[in-house]
């Protein structure tokens, strides 16, 4: 068994979940490779129309023109410093730059659905506008933990849209993971206080809390955020440890505005980008990380339950520039 293989399944990250990264990011990479593949025809070193090409090649797998420019900077030094590169070598590097911008979760915000949380009961406050996924990946995120041994609770506080708490008693359904609601029109912060009072009473090890997808303004959101925060340390003074945005990564620089939005209004500590596997944009994951310096916990690379996956960055570009 060769070392990369060995290598994630000592983080868990076992086959499956590697071949459903694999078909996931098929789109993208299928896209993205045959200009790669373009770049370097009929070159044997590195230069500047290799770098130009390589650039578009970037943009239109929707890195971003920021991330583009960095990257093709760092390959840029690179090249003049080893003076005459290789165009064999140009995919390794260019992985071993792209691992480079992407930023981990901080050694205490670092999890997997497997391992043990780093706090009990764990709150995970979701945030993200309608139709981004964000229901669904809350669903996800249930079934995963709840299929990983650990004990799950849902608060429905999006309560200005009926059916965001039906689709939310449909997944609690589905996933058999008990959930806390109220009328449509109810007060979210008091959802979200009762749903954590919920949780601490029946000790479960993690809770998941929906929030409103559409507010009149910022300042509202804002208002909004800033009051299911103070009511849920009422019962647990440090949550939530978790404020995840959900961002649909098929709508590639949509998203990137989308980003902009929430981590000017609430403290966003993680990120969940969704429908990696419907587009060939799935290099908005890199504009998106590095833009914000926000780690990137979850992807969701296809319609199944298991199929969010816990993002890895070492696997998430080789899955990307894998060429064999």
């Amino acid at each position: 068994m060769n070392k990369i293989i060995m290598g994630f399944f000592d983080k868990l990250f076992g086959k499956k979940e590697k071949e459903s990264l694999d078909q996931g990011l098929q789109k993208t990479k299928d896209s993205f490779l045959s200009k790669l593949t373009k770049a370097v025809a009929g070159k044997s070193t590195v230069d500047e129309e290799v770098l130009d090409n390589l650039e578009e090649a970037l943009v239109s797998a929707d890195v971003g023109v920021d991330t583009t420019v960095q990257l093709i900077d760092r390959i840029e030094k690179r090249v003049a410093r080893d003076k005459y590169l290789n165009t064999s070598e140009l995919n390794r590097i260019l992985q071993e730059e792209i691992r480079g911008i992407l930023v981990d979760a901080p050694e205490s915000n670092s999890y997997s659905f497997q391992t043990e949380l780093p706090s009990k009961p764990y709150v995970v406050l979701v945030v993200g506008v309608n139709g981004v996924g964000k229901t669904t990946t809350i669903g996800k995120l249930a079934y995963n933990f709840k299929k990983a041994g650990k004990s799950v609770l849902l608060g429905a506080a999006d309560t200005f849209r009926a059916a965001a708490v039906d689709q939310l008693t449909i997944w609690s359904e589905r996933t058999g993971v008990p959930i806390v609601k109220q009328d449509m029109g109810s007060d979210p912060a008091a959802v979200a206080f009762d749903t954590v009072q919920s949780g601490v009473a029946r000790g479960v090890d993690v809770i998941i809390i929906d929030t409103a997808g559409r507010l009149h303004n910022k300042a509202h959101l804002m208002d909004e955020l800033g009051k299911i925060r103070r009511v849920v340390q009422k019962v647990i003074p440090e949550a939530p440890h978790e404020v995840l945005l959900v961002l649909d990564g098929s709508t590639g620089q949509n998203a990137l505005e989308q980003a902009r939005h929430f981590t000017a209004t609430t403290d966003v500590t993680a990120l969940a980008i969704t429908k990696l596997d419907g587009t060939a944009k799935g290099g908005v994951v890199l504009a998106i990380a590095n833009q914000f310096k926000i780690p990137v916990k979850f992807i969701g690379v296809g319609e199944k339950m298991e199929d969010l996956l816990v993002f890895d960055k070492h696997e998430f570009v080789d899955s990307l520039l894998k060429t064999s």
